[in-house]
């Protein structure tokens, strides 16, 4: 009888329980009004759940950046080459609407308030995403968001020039509020410890060349990437969720790019929001984002209640 081949698990599995036990001893340091100000508009994250989840991926974090920086060391002596603070970057991926902004800054908190204080600093790709003129010019208005609506090629520059240890890089600045890039402002990343890139499509290999030149992507500067994943048709609901309380809020202002969705009526706005979500966020969520989720070191699964239910771990 033929041998079936061995089956390879690349990650190791743990329900919420088991993955909270291996917070050890690991304090935490935030509070339940700490939580309430960093989550997002729809994400329910309790004091206890930042506990069960993040506290212990804290904990594997410090021993992640206490490996890299061995790492970083041991190279600097093999070439002689002058010592400087390499920073550790960390991914959080995921599809529009599963909560990477609240991931990211409760990781920033907790992060920042190691014994150690680290400098962090959070970046989202939200500002690498082409001026709506320049997408109007192109045809692809509607596919903001997919990877070609992104300025790849600054992307990268931006994470080659933080990875070097450069001082002052600079990143443009997206506003949710006009749905564009803010013409001439920017911010200044200067030097941290740990950053953090948040964004749908950081995980992206992108085609690789015939001819075998070196080519780098995004994902080859992150040291360790989250993804959260979610049901689509929970993805969805959340989506939706989102919309209504922004069409009750920030749609209101004059200013804003959706003025005109806080005016339609119920249903319409809601016929619109799933016609955004059906035509766009869905199918680049399945044709990009969702394939790169693989490639993540973490993967962070929620349910129905937009609590984490299990976690998957890459195996090193």
């Amino acid at each position: 009888m033929a041998k079936r081949p061995p089956v390879l698990a690349p990650y190791h599995h743990f329900t919420k329980a088991q993955w909270s036990a291996l917070r050890a001893d690991e304090p935490m340091t935030l509070t339940r009004e700490d939580i309430q100000r960093l989550r997002t508009l729809s994400d329910p994250i309790s004091l206890e759940e930042a506990e069960e989840v993040y506290l212990p991926l804290t904990r594997l974090l410090s021993f992640y950046v206490e490996a890299v920086q061995s790492l970083h060391n041991v190279s600097t002596r093999f070439l002689e080459t002058p010592d400087q603070k390499v920073p550790f970057i960390i991914g959080v991926a995921g599809s529009v609407a599963v909560g990477k902004s609240t991931t990211a800054r409760i990781l920033q908190a907790l992060l920042q308030r190691w014994k150690s204080s680290p400098k962090v600093d959070l970046v989202t790709t939200d500002g690498f995403l082409q001026p709506n003129k320049v997408l109007a010019e192109r045809g692809i208005m509607e596919r903001k968001g997919f990877p070609e609506s992104y300025d790849r090629t600054r992307f990268v520059q931006f994470l080659s020039d933080i990875k070097s240890g450069k001082a002052n890089v600079k990143a443009p600045v997206y506003s949710h509020l006009v749905y564009d890039v803010i013409e001439g402002s920017e911010i200044t990343v200067d030097r941290p410890d740990i950053l953090i890139v948040e964004g749908l499509n950081i995980l992206q290999p992108g085609e690789l060349p015939k001819d075998g030149k070196p080519i780098l992507f995004a994902s080859d500067f992150i040291d360790f990437s989250v993804y959260i994943d979610a049901d689509n048709d929970d993805l969805e609901a959340w989506f939706m969720e989102r919309f209504f309380r922004l069409r009750e809020t920030a749609f209101k202002d004059p200013t804003s790019f959706f003025r005109r969705f806080a005016e339609m009526s119920e249903a319409e706005a809601g016929e619109f929001g799933r016609m955004v979500w059906r035509t766009i966020n869905l199918p680049n969520l399945v044709e990009n984002v969702l394939p790169t989720r693989g490639r993540a070191d973490l993967v962070l699964k929620k349910g129905k209640s937009h609590l984490i239910e299990t976690v998957q771990l890459r195996r090193v």
